[in-house]
């Protein structure tokens, strides 16, 4: 069984389509495409992953990369020659991506694991709960990026100029530096032409609610 046969078997299994399979795992609908089919287009020769493919696929699927590769038959060839940073699923501490999060007009905060990102191993430690949530939109920009991952420490309350993930009506999620004062709460956007600071009087953040659930600590950036 070739690597493509392992994605295309659980992309079937789990309904996903070629699009979202490769958002998950950070890599091109076009190599994915050409991994189940397990041929290169231009050289007609089968395709050779690498190991920072097998990573990235390992995650998405939640299994380690050991696990993974035990599933694939003997005539799959790796690619050995990978970038010294690539991480290793060895080390680390694991974290979701729970889903997506609007970085402008917000969206409806999603549960579902869209797969895995890793913290080194001293986070397990501090007593903090931790996830990471993928952005979409241009109103944080430059600070961060259409198609980043924020990591995401769980908290119900931040200092005023942090970058929170904040719960409006109490079910649509977006990232917004945040401004406090004695009259309530305003939400910022880094980018003015999309996103205009958008105030909440401590009665509408009561109301709505207005509920922040975690601080952004990291924001990284699929290069």
């Amino acid at each position: 069984m070739t690597l493509g046969d392992i994605v295309h078997n659980y992309r079937t299994r789990h309904g996903l389509s070629m699009d979202e399979f490769s958002r998950r795992c950070q890599l091109s609908k076009g190599y994915i495409s050409m991994l189940e089919k397990n041929k290169n287009p231009k050289s007609g020769k089968p395709i050779i992953p690498s190991i920072t493919t097998y990573v990235n696929i390992a995650a998405a699927m939640g299994l380690s990369v050991d696990d993974l590769m035990d599933m694939v038959g003997e005539d799959q060839l790796v690619k050995l020659n990978a970038p010294s940073t690539t991480p290793s699923i060895h080390a680390g501490y694991k974290i979701p991506v729970l889903g997506n999060v609007a970085a402008g007009t917000p969206i409806n905060a999603v549960e579902e694991i869209l797969g895995y990102q890793y913290l080194e191993d001293t986070y397990k430690d501090d007593g903090c709960s931790y996830f990471a949530l993928r952005i979409q939109g241009r109103s944080m920009e430059p600070t961060i990026m259409d198609g980043d991952t924020v990591i995401v420490r769980q908290q119900s309350s931040v200092d005023s100029g942090d970058i929170a993930i904040v719960l409006v009506d109490g079910e649509d999620a977006t990232a917004k530096e945040i401004k406090e004062s004695a009259d309530g709460i305003t939400l910022i956007g880094h980018n003015t032409a999309v996103y205009t600071p958008h105030f909440y009087s401590t009665q509408e953040v009561n109301d709505l609610p207005i509920q922040i659930i975690g601080r952004v600590i990291e924001v990284r950036r699929k290069l």
